[in-house]
């Protein structure tokens, strides 16, 4: 399908939804909101994410550009193949979402993608760069390498318009900006760490990425 058969189509669906407190996790209890809950029915969204969803590091986790967190239902199987003696963790909600995704993962999903659920509009910013705590939750230090090694790393929405949404809601593209940024192409990127001055210019410039990733490849290109 190409973007323009993609506009106004259902290219997905929201499997599940989650939302979770800031708990202790790891054995020095180190406080995370990682460990998310299944939430059923409508939750309201807003421009800092689900209503309910909470964040211990605002320094690197959550605000506008990190409101909501999408993650591909189909990824889990890979994990669990990789990884099998963490395979009861590898479930929808499991790697800290609040989106669990159906038909969706990096391949299919663009930098600066503009989408409805329910009533809510958000848009595709940046991928995840796990930190520690991916680590801790599932007490294997290999997981956050493992995460951008790969390429699964699922992706931020910033909220664009308020609204509500619930688990089994379709998703719907109303705009991509960007139909040669799938989401596997710029998390290859940053992990490699090679920009061209092409690519840092075109990124420093790209719409709908997040600001300090624009800043980053803006300082980049004039080097």
């Amino acid at each position: 399908m190409t973007a323009n058969e993609a506009i106004n189509q259902g290219i997905g669906r929201v499997f599940s939804v989650h939302i979770g407190p800031i708990a202790p996790i790891g054995l020095k209890g180190v406080p995370s909101g990682f460990v998310k809950h299944n939430v059923e029915g409508s939750i309201s969204v807003g421009p800092l994410g689900l209503q309910g969803d909470h964040q211990a590091d605002l320094s690197v986790h959550g605000g506008l550009e990190k409101a909501v967190y999408g993650y591909g239902v189909s990824n889990y199987d890979l994990w669990r193949s990789e990884f099998p003696q963490h395979g009861a963790k590898f479930v929808p909600g499991g790697l800290g979402e609040n989106l669990a995704i159906e038909g969706q993962n990096e391949e299919s999903v663009f930098i600066g993608d503009i989408i409805s659920i329910g009533s809510a509009i958000l848009q595709v910013c940046q991928p995840r760069q796990p930190c520690f705590k991916f680590a801790l939750r599932f007490e294997d230090n290999r997981m956050p390498g493992a995460m951008m090694k790969n390429g699964r790393s699922g992706w931020y929405y910033r909220v664009l318009q308020a609204g509500t949404l619930t688990a089994g809601d379709p998703i719907h593209l109303n705009e991509r900006p960007n139909p040669s940024w799938p989401m596997s192409r710029f998390v290859a990127l940053i992990t490699s760490n090679r920009f061209t001055e092409a690519e840092a210019e075109e990124i420093a410039e790209m719409s709908g990425l997040a600001s300090d990733w624009r800043a980053s490849a803006k300082a980049q290109s004039r080097r």
